[in-house]
């Protein structure tokens, strides 16, 4: 059986301490998703980071001698590190130090299944570790001469070498991306010439955004290969998967599942994913998924307000879905406001509520009106019962008197027939 990589987390906090706590909870669930096994925690409070390591001299001591104890792999730090703090402390501990933007975007990297989540991954891990190129040995120092820049490529130390694969990596996969990139905007394209509308589900990582995706595909589609990827873990959906939705009444409407959001997501990878979370800034409608169980959800609701008001996103209609309310005990309702809505996605529970609140939102320039359709023509009234929905046909003498609900399009379109 392999060995888990064991890991100290060390952190620092500055003013709020239960703020910090909860960060440092957090990162101790990035790690098990590593399938890394925590030891031991160090923490300081500091008026400020310290700029070269991090962290004091003393605390440095005390992380190196709980590593030796704990017969410790990596010191995992619960901020994002400079380059020069990365290279002083591991020269300090004599160990691999890793950031929290290093574990997520290893996390990332893990999950990632499509071609074009690996892509994004790949490039925001490169784009990570650019600056980060530590000159390692003498064989880093300069190969060669050469005066001006005639001579410059052997004159150049490994260093500038290695800058520069990556660098010729990143353009080579960032070319590559851009091809899914046009794809997928084309495909946004077709739907918005089909009007069709478009819900985005978004939310805090695993507050239950892919649990909820599957049980509208249940109780609408009933394919079992319609069905995405649900597990109780940090980042189990990378993925952005589109569903349609067919309404028993011919609403139909595109579900998209998105990546979860996390305090302190790597800028990296926002950019990186920026082409895939367009499909949030291009949605209809917004439905903020909220792990209610988790006693530090109004935190991780913030986080969510805060990532999509960075992606442009904050102006889009939004309706609170309060999810795993069967496992609180006591269910203390936030506010009774109509964008409220208390779900068990896993126990599809009130799953019908938040139909009707996505029909409320997104139809609401249906049109309900009264047609008269000759016999001859026979395909209107067909295509009338296939994408919108007839409450009631009585057969006249003239043809067949219709109530119809339908889109305002099909409305214009058929508007002769009015009665």
């Amino acid at each position: 059986m392999e060995q888990k990589t064991k890991a100290i987390l060390v952190g620092v906090y500055q003013n709020n301490y239960q703020d910090f706590m909860i960060s440092l909870d957090e990162l101790f669930y990035l790690a098990e998703a590593c399938d890394i096994e925590v030891v031991d925690k160090v923490t300081q409070k500091l008026s400020r980071m310290n700029p070269s390591c991090y962290i004091g001299a003393g605390k440095i001591q005390e992380v190196r001698t709980l590593m030796d104890e704990n017969d410790a792999d990596v010191a995992i730090f619960n901020d994002e590190l400079s380059p020069s703090q990365i290279r002083n402390l591991e020269k300090a501990l004599g160990r691999r130090v890793i950031d929290r933007t290093m574990l997520i975007l290893d996390i990332f990297a893990q999950r990632a299944r499509t071609r074009e989540a690996q892509l994004q991954v790949e490039i925001a891990k490169l784009q990570y570790m650019l600056p980060r190129l530590i000159r390692l040995g003498e064989s880093m120092d300069r190969q060669g001469g050469g005066a001006g820049l005639k001579n410059r490529g052997a004159g150049e130390t490994r260093l500038e070498l290695d800058r520069r694969k990556i660098e010729d990596k990143i353009s080579r996969l960032t070319k590559e991306l851009e091809i899914l990139v046009l794809q997928r905007q084309n495909q946004r394209k077709m739907r918005k010439k089909k009007e069709l509308r478009g819900v985005a589900l978004v939310g805090y990582t695993n507050a239950g955004k892919s649990t909820v995706m599957n049980a509208m595909v249940d109780l609408f589609n009933g394919s079992a290969d319609k069905q995405v990827f649900e597990k109780n873990m940090l980042f189990a959906t990378l993925e952005t998967s589109v569903r349609s939705i067919k309404l028993p009444d011919n609403k139909s409407f595109l579900l998209t599942d998105t990546v979860g959001f996390i305090n302190k997501l790597p800028h990296h990878l926002v950019k990186a994913f920026r082409s895939t979370l367009e499909e949030v800034t291009e949605a209809d409608m917004l439905i903020h998924v909220v792990d209610y169980a988790n006693p530090h959800y109004k935190d991780q609701m913030e986080v969510t307000r805060e990532t999509l008001s960075k992606l442009g996103a904050n102006h889009i209609p939004v309706v609170y879905v309060y999810n795993k309310m069967d496992l609180v005990d006591e269910l203390e309702k936030v506010n009774d406001k109509n964008n409220c809505i208390y779900i068990s996605a896993k126990k599809r529970e009130g799953v019908d509520l938040l139909i009707n609140a996505i029909c409320a939102n997104i139809f609401k320039e249906y049109v309900f009106c009264r047609m008269l359709i000759p016999y001859d023509k026979g395909e209107v009234l067909a295509y009338l019962n296939s994408n919108a929905s007839v409450k009631a046909a009585v057969y006249e003498s003239q043809g067949i008197l219709v109530d119809v609900e339908c889109k305002e399009s099909d409305y214009e379109r058929y508007k002769h027939y009015i009665k």
